[in-house]
């Protein structure tokens, strides 16, 4: 169950979300995304075969139809269905607008690491790759620090990396950052939060455009 942190850097990243847009969803705190969207115009992707994802109550739940994360979902009226083939082809060739992903790490160059912890079995990269690659915009999700309170933006990540591409948007509980001409760039602070507890948070250099 989503705690109020992740529900709030949810929220955050829904506003980059933009009418007419094919959204990609990744597994975590980009699943919570779409109930927060206000455009209608708005197509969510899933990479196992499907355009038209909505949110779905329990008591509708068809166990067949389920995101790439094995999620329940709904589908909304015009949806359409399509193998795993095709849904790669789809992202592969740019007919994705969006990709907002959750992640482990990110570093200066905003690369990020979502896929791999050293000696622990998690679930793979997924078509992580693909949407770095095919997407044409790139946002993350994700806590700004670790659990025992260590920075998540680093100077290089130390988990292996997803992709060379850099990802655009960094949305953490703490802030925002774009990558603009090689750095990361400060341009919102959340609700409540100092830019004091932001350079304290953060092992990367950014540039402060707060100023």
């Amino acid at each position: 169950m989503a705690n109020l942190i992740q529900e709030l850097i949810a929220k955050r990243a829904a506003k980059e979300v933009e009418d007419g847009q094919i959204i990609n969803l990744g597994i975590g705190i980009p699943t919570l995304v779409a109930k927060y969207v206000e455009n209608e115009n708005v197509h969510f992707h899933t990479e196992n075969g499907m355009l038209g994802v909505v949110g779905i109550e329990e008591e509708d739940i068809d166990p067949n139809l389920v995101n790439a994360g094995k999620m329940p979902v709904g589908e909304a009226v015009g949806s359409s269905f399509f193998n795993s083939a095709e849904s790669f082809g789809m992202i592969r060739g740019g007919h994705v607008d969006v990709a907002i992903l959750g992640v482990l790490q990110v570093d200066e160059q905003s690369r990020i690491a979502n896929w791999a912890v050293p000696g622990k079995n998690i679930i793979g990269v997924g078509g992580a790759m693909d949407l770095l690659v095919g997407a044409r915009k790139v946002i993350v999700t994700m806590t700004h620090t670790s659990k025992d309170g260590k920075s998540k933006i680093l100077k290089d990540c130390t988990y292996p990396i997803t992709s060379t591409r850099s990802v655009d948007t960094i949305i953490t509980d703490l802030a925002v950052f774009n990558y603009i001409n090689g750095e990361l760039h400060l341009v919102e602070l959340m609700p409540g939060v100092t830019l004091e507890q932001v350079e304290k948070n953060t092992e990367a250099r950014f540039v402060n455009v707060l100023k």
